[in-house]
């Protein structure tokens, strides 16, 4: 899949559905974001803003005008999902933004936000644009059961906040598939391999497995993740949503031997990094970032838990 290019998703029975690579952090295969040419034309995910232009030329390519889009939707506030959010609503000026309610203000005054991500992240800021703020008017905020209608297709919100509380999946049953944000771990196509995704410092090891069972309980046909791309998994969802829920559990517990081990955060956090190897498409210097930040959240999730 070329970065920029508008990808139609065959996986399953998927129709009106196309797929972005967005270049995330200088990185191919780390980023998408969806775009539904539906009724009401939507886009799902919105990347870290900094190559949203890239998403309005997909648009563009798919033929979807840029005052014809009426829906932009994302999972939940971190800035790899929603940071292009604002900048794409400035340049679809017809469209709302749809967001789990707990986060909504946060993209109204990303301030906090931008705060937050910039200690997470450390020097993987370079790769983020500052988000641009959203007038009030133009949000929507989502709870656990609503349902956006986009004519032909809709994308009911199912809660998922163990990964972040403000966290939700969207489902669309005429395409059997689930938009995952980061419920369902992150998909490395290249290599056919799930991977873990603990951020801090919202992480919550019961809660995600919790949200594992809510998409087994939806059962779909494709799994769309945002990390990376459309993954066709038939009868088999449940098996490999389990898979997720084992990596989980599996990285936890390895965090926790090594701190038992080391007897310092910090070194547990350098160790994790520095052991990380280059993953599908991903950079040595993308791998050893995410270790990183999913070790801090791994850690904070286990001092809560004691």
């Amino acid at each position: 899949m070329g970065t920029g290019i508008a990808q139609e998703v065959t996986a399953g029975d998927c129709t009106d559905l196309y797929c972005v690579d967005t270049g995330m952090f200088g990185t191919d295969e780390y980023g998408a974001v969806y775009l539904l040419e539906s009724e009401r034309p939507a886009i799902v995910e919105t990347g870290v803003g900094t190559n949203y232009e890239r998403i309005l030329e997909a648009m563009d390519e798919v033929g979807i005008a840029r005052e014809d889009l009426e829906v932009i939707a994302v999972t939940h506030i971190h800035l790899d999902h929603a940071g292009g959010a604002g900048l794409l609503a400035a340049a679809c000026p017809n469209a709302d933004v749809y967001v789990p309610s707990i986060g909504a203000s946060h993209l109204v005054d990303p301030s906090r936000l931008v705060e937050g991500t910039k200690q997470a992240v450390g020097d993987r800021w370079e790769f983020y644009a500052d988000p641009e703020p959203i007038p009030e008017d133009r949000i929507v905020e989502l709870e656990d059961g609503d349902e956006i209608d986009l004519g032909n297709h809709e994308l009911r919100v199912h809660a998922a906040p163990g990964h972040a509380p403000h966290q939700v999946v969207f489902e669309d049953p005429a395409n059997d598939a689930v938009f995952t944000g980061d419920a369902a771990g992150i998909w490395v196509p290249e290599l056919a391999e799930i991977r873990e995704t603990s951020p801090p410092s919202n992480f919550d090891l019961e809660q995600c497995l919790e949200d594992v069972e809510t998409l087994q309980a939806i059962d779909p046909d494709v799994l769309l993740y945002t990390h990376f791309g459309p993954r066709a998994v038939g009868d088999d969802a449940t098996a490999a949503l389990e898979t997720y829920a084992t990596v989980l559990r599996e990285w936890v517990d390895e965090v926790e031997d090594k701190r038992n081990e080391l007897g310092d955060d910090e070194a547990v956090v350098e160790h994790f990094g520095d052991n990380a190897t280059s993953v599908g498409a991903w950079g040595e210097r993308a791998a050893r970032a995410e270790a990183r930040m999913n070790t801090r959240g791994a850690l904070g999730y286990l001092d809560h838990r004691e």
